[in-house]
């Protein structure tokens, strides 16, 4: 016998209009935003971005929502413009905001606020990404290019600060991440399961195929956790044994995680299980485990609004100066 599920149509959902935005288009960083971080390693890794470019290497960025939030949106175009990342993954939420960012100019509501009165997340205009989905899943593409062709070819006053609609302008795939139940659109009475699904398991293909691509290359996590480090390794897995029939190595690549926890200068040895810090899978998985076999890997702390600037800046820098 079925359990009970909830009724959906019983949700009242209301309008942008009437929600309060925490940000707004003034907290997107312009391109030439003052140099205000410096580390050793942005250097190194700079240049070995435009080496695994020059290279024809993979060069992934891997990010969390907040990335976003950062107001870092112009400068992760210019990197992708340039040919200096060729995919972005994100997860659930990153192309949320970037679909109400494009769309009203605003982003972001406060849980605190909204949760208490059952508000939260059920908002119209933001529940309309699922029909973009629904229809990227018939046609069999993934979830981040059938939100980005939404919001490239749909009414998005603000689409040219849109990630995802840059991406399908230039053909650079940004997969999205998801799981069921995560993210607000999964309230909404037109969330397809099935279609959500197969979108995201598109992308999850797609990043692996771009895995296959990362001997010599550069792969970037900034700010994810979890998302990041646990498709990464699973993809890396999926490349290398393909690879291994082929007779090929994936090992000699780079790694970096740009995140705001301290992990101090010996971060190259993974943390005793006995130490709580064992269990942040960037360290273990992207720093350590996965570079072991050859790779280098680097971490820099620091607040995106901070580091990804510089590191687009250190990048130009870096192909200017072997030009």
């Amino acid at each position: 016998m079925p359990h009970p599920q909830f009724d959906r149509d019983r949700l009242i959902v209301k309008p942008l209009a009437a929600r309060v935005h925490d940000l707004t288009l003034d907290c997107l960083l312009p391109l030439d935003s003052p140099a205000d971080f410096d580390h050793p390693s942005i250097s190194i890794l700079a240049e070995r971005l435009n080496a695994a470019k020059a290279f024809g290497a993979a060069r992934i960025l891997m990010m969390g929502a907040h990335v976003l939030r950062a107001g870092t949106q112009r400068h992760l175009i210019d990197l992708m413009d340039r040919g200096l990342i060729t995919l972005i993954a994100m997860n659930g939420a990153g192309p949320i905001h970037d679909w109400e960012f494009a769309l009203i100019g605003a982003s972001t509501e406060s849980v605190a606020k909204y949760v208490r009165t059952g508000e939260f997340g059920l908002w119209t205009e933001t529940g309309r990404m699922n029909d973009a989905i629904n229809t990227g899943a018939k046609a069999g593409i993934g979830l981040g290019e059938a939100i980005g062709k939404a919001i490239q070819e749909g009414d998005f006053p603000h689409k040219e600060i849109s990630i995802l609609a840059a991406a399908y302008r230039l053909r650079v795939p940004v997969t999205v991440h998801i799981g069921i139940g995560y993210d607000i659109l999964h309230e909404h009475p037109n969330a397809d399961g099935a279609a959500l699904g197969a979108a995201s398991y598109t992308d999850f293909l797609i990043f692996a195929e771009h895995v296959r691509n990362l001997e010599k290359g550069i792969l970037f996590s900034f700010g994810t956790a979890v998302m990041g480090p646990e498709i990464y390794l699973k993809a890396l897995a999926m490349a290398r044994n393909v690879a291994h029939q082929e007779g090929k190595r994936i090992a000699d690549f780079t790694t970096a995680v740009l995140d705001l926890i301290p992990l101090g200068d010996d971060y190259h040895t993974q943390a005793p299980k006995t130490d709580p810090r064992y269990y942040y899978r960037p360290w273990k998985t992207i720093l350590v485990r996965t570079v072991a076999d050859g790779g280098a890997s680097y971490y820099i702390a620091g607040d995106h609004r901070r580091t990804l600037p510089a590191l687009r800046r250190a990048a130009i820098r870096a192909d200017f100066e072997s030009a």
